[in-house]
């Protein structure tokens, strides 16, 4: 007569820890970011501790801290993109529309200055020896 096959014991599955540390994308020092969720206002935050950058954005019941960093690396790609666009649409130059908002120059055409011409100096410089 045979043994009783014996049933292997269940192997326990080891859950892995996702980071809640992370490298600033500004000051690129490492495990400088950290990630805090408030699930009851439904809110990531995600702060430097070296530059003091800092970042919000809204999540659910099954966001993690690697989802509030995405979302700050796709929001600051966003922005770079915009300006890349803001700068080939200035022909290459980085300008703020808002210096020009508010220039007074309009009021200085209205009173042009009078050029007053002077009359031509003559030298005498003619030495009669």
């Amino acid at each position: 007569m045979g043994k009783r096959k014996s049933s292997a014991k269940p192997v326990k599955k080891i859950k892995q820890r996702l980071d809640t540390q992370f490298t600033c994308l500004f000051c690129n020092h490492e495990k400088a970011i950290n990630c805090t969720i408030d699930k009851k206002s439904s809110i990531g935050t995600l702060n430097c501790k070296i530059c003091g950058q800092s970042f919000q954005t809204a999540i659910n019941s099954l966001s993690e801290p690697i989802d509030i960093y995405s979302n700050w690396i796709d929001a600051c790609e966003a922005v770079a993109e915009e300006e890349a666009k803001r700068v080939q649409h200035n022909n290459g130059y980085n300008v703020n529309d808002d210096d020009y908002e508010n220039d007074d120059d309009d009021e200085d055409d209205e009173r042009k200055p009078s050029i007053k011409s002077r009359p031509a100096k003559v030298e005498d410089d003619e030495d009669d020896f």
